[in-house]
């Protein structure tokens, strides 16, 4: 390709993903007058005929109730299935229950790690949890990237813009007088709402065991007079401005997105945008992304193949291998495909460890040893308990079905215990004292849940009475997982190794104790229910597990994650990072990253909520680069290209030319 070519400009804008990252910005850009073309590879669960296969079914079910969430995870219709390593030794891996070497008749090597191919990204089948960040996480990027539009007071800013709040009544009115401490948003795009179903209000074990947890956390967590006036003026809320400002540990609900009972997410932006703007948002679905397409060192748009289930991390992934595509774009290429898909298309598109590519038979024309490294997640654990009785009366009649009695009761208007992610309680604490931020949320379910294994979705429907106490790490020290290339087909999925603990590169010693410390805590709050006689057994890790180098033991094959990020990392090139503070891919133009894996460490407890942020921040960046001298954000782009040195290309080919 060379810049002499003539191509229309139909398209300003390429992103690649519509998930959190990749949707929120598209729907921005988009509302703001510039040509935008969205490209997902899987189709949208709420369309009719926007999903085929197993599963579907059960849509758009699956994807609305909320407490059908791990199902959505399971759903073949719009799931992707990653087997990932968690330890590079076969030894050690092999230790761990949930480990595959084949499945379904094929081999696979590693730990199921759900991943969604839908409309929306993985906000179509996440618990919905909006959580925001630590300050610190933000004030961190700011050091690292010497600007202040990173630090905590500025991104704050983001959340408001984003959020309507609809779980601080009182505070809603008062803000509309100019008051609003809590720095909640209250006319934003993505509603947030508490899920604390009436029914729970006549489940008396389900009452005896909130109020004995929380009586038993209340009484360990932070010092009395701080506990005191944290929950006066936040009434257990996470995201309450005055909380973040400090070491925010105690009792916590967990805010959820969603609307009247029904999930809502970067999918729900994606449709009401493109419904207003059809002229400015395009979606393309069943478009999977092979390679970024270059002029010189500028991105120029994106090659994909078109088709259903071409990825083979589907279930049941189509034979035939789609027709390839290209689209252009006279402005920029945005990559929003996730921690694991992000760094793939790079290094498919020739950016990456020379070593990774060589290894591939593709030039590396443009090395960058950032890429697919500094992976990280969160470590969980459950500690999962058998109730001394056949079931929670909320539960009663459950089948997790169209349908069902609770099923009927949620359709009636999104009431009930369909409507909430199954969690009740949520307690935010330290493993170690003298930390600055709280480490540890830990968090009561009503089901069994022992972390992801094929069909783990299953067990929620058949365990009726049991109670797990999740315990998510927070603020990990390991970075040493990576993400490297299977193949130099695109329709491979990477290899991903995360590289626990001791396997990590320092500081997985202290993660590996701090989750100990956590399964303890939750011990601490499960004993009294023992007492009571709410609590028959504890069934993981089980009573015989009990001394610390057990415990070790016990986390070491069991913990998993689901928050994969860092992959792309924000820093500088000679450090290991991939992108500048403006999300730019370091040694290129037209070409920027916005997804979980533009973090240099992953931030809170719960990643969705910083995602979602960064994008509005790289909409506003973007936008603010776009606009000529004098002109309107809402004005579209034009020709704008050529005037920034780009030669304006930019429309669907159906048929590739030459390019590199």
């Amino acid at each position: 390709m060379t810049s002499s070519e003539s191509r229309p400009t139909d398209f300003e804008y390429v992103v690649v993903g519509s998930g959190a990252g990749g949707g929120t910005l598209a729907a921005r850009l988009a509302e703001a007058g510039h040509r935008v073309m969205l490209l997902e590879a899987g189709g949208d669960p709420c369309a009719t005929g926007g999903a085929e296969g197993p599963g579907a079914d059960r849509l758009p079910d699956d994807y609305d109730v909320p407490v059908f969430h791990a199902f959505a995870s399971e759903n073949e219709a719009m799931s992707w299935r990653f087997f990932v390593r968690h330890y590079q030794s076969d030894e050690q891996q092999a230790k761990d229950g949930k480990y595959y070497s084949r499945f379904d008749d094929q081999p696979v090597d590693g730990v199921l790690y759900p991943r969604a191919s839908a409309l929306g990204g993985c906000t179509a089948h996440n618990a919905m949890i909006m959580m925001y960040p630590h300050n610190s996480d933000w004030d961190a990027l700011a050091k690292l990237t010497g600007d202040d539009s990173w630090c905590a007071e500025s991104m704050r800013r983001y959340f408001e813009k984003l959020e309507d709040c609809r779980h601080r009544l009182v505070y809603r009115w008062l803000a509309k007088l100019g008051w609003n401490p809590t720095r909640h948003g209250w006319k934003g795009w993505l509603r947030t709402e508490k899920a604390f179903p009436r029914a729970a209000f006549f489940d008396l074990a389900l009452l005896r065991t909130i109020w004995a947890s929380g009586k038993a956390a209340a009484a360990h967590v932070g010092k009395p007079l701080d506990r005191i006036r944290w929950f006066l003026e936040s009434q257990a809320d996470p995201n309450d401005w005055r909380l973040v400002l400090g070491n925010d540990v105690g009792i916590r609900y967990l805010p959820l997105a969603r609307s009247h009972g029904r999930r809502v997410g970067a999918s729900e932006r994606v449709r009401q945008v493109r419904d207003r703007h059809p002229e400015s948002l395009h979606l393309e679905l069943g478009a999977l992304a092979t390679r970024v397409l270059f002029d010189g060192n500028r991105a120029v748009g994106v090659e994909y193949l078109k088709g259903n289930r071409l990825y083979r991390a589907c279930p049941q992934p189509a034979a035939q291998p789609g027709e390839t595509r290209r689209v252009y774009a006279s402005r920029e290429t945005i990559l929003a495909g996730g921690a694991f898909n992000s760094p793939q298309l790079l290094m498919l598109s020739g950016i990456g460890p020379p070593d990774v590519l060589k290894a591939r038979d593709i030039d590396p024309w443009l090395p960058l040893e950032g890429v697919g490294r500094n992976l990280q997640d969160r470590y969980e654990v459950g500690v999962v308990n058998r109730m001394a009785f056949p079931h929670w009366k909320v539960l009663r009649g459950a089948r997790f079905e169209k349908d069902d009695p609770l099923h009927k009761e949620w359709k009636a208007g999104g009431r009930g215990v369909y409507g909430t992610n199954g969690a009740i309680l949520a307690v935010i604490t330290c493993s170690r004292a003298e930390l600055p931020v709280p480490d540890l949320a830990c968090f009561a379910l009503l089901g069994n849940f022992r972390g992801y294994f094929p069909n783990y979705s299953h067990l929620f429907r058949k365990d009726l009475n049991y109670l797990t106490w999740a315990i998510n790490k927070g603020h990990t020290s390991n970075r040493a997982g990576r993400v490297t290339l299977r193949s130099a087909d695109a329709r491979d999925p990477p290899l991903v190794n995360f590289h626990y603990f001791e396997e990590g590169d320092g500081g997985g010693g202290q993660d590996l104790d701090a989750v100990v410390k956590g399964i303890q805590f939750v011990r601490g709050l499960t004993d009294r229910l023992k007492k009571k006689g709410l609590i028959e057994k504890e069934e993981v890790p089980g009573e015989h597990v009990q001394t610390d180098g057990d415990l070790r033991t016990f986390v070491r094959n069991n913990a998993w994650g689901h928050h994969a990020s860092g992959t792309c990392a924000i820093g500088p090139r000679e450090g290991g990072g991939v992108l500048d503070g403006d999300f730019r891919v370091h040694g290129t133009q037209g070409l920027r990253v916005v997804d979980a894996s533009v973090f240099p460490r992953i931030p809170g407890f719960f990643i969705v909520a910083a995602v979602y942020m960064i994008a509005e921040k790289a909409a506003d960046v973007i936008l603010k680069n776009a606009r000529p001298a004098g002109a309107s954000t809402t004005s579209p782009a034009g020709s704008q290209g050529e005037a920034d040195g780009n030669p304006g290309f930019g429309a669907v080919q159906d048929v590739a030319g030459p390019a590199r």
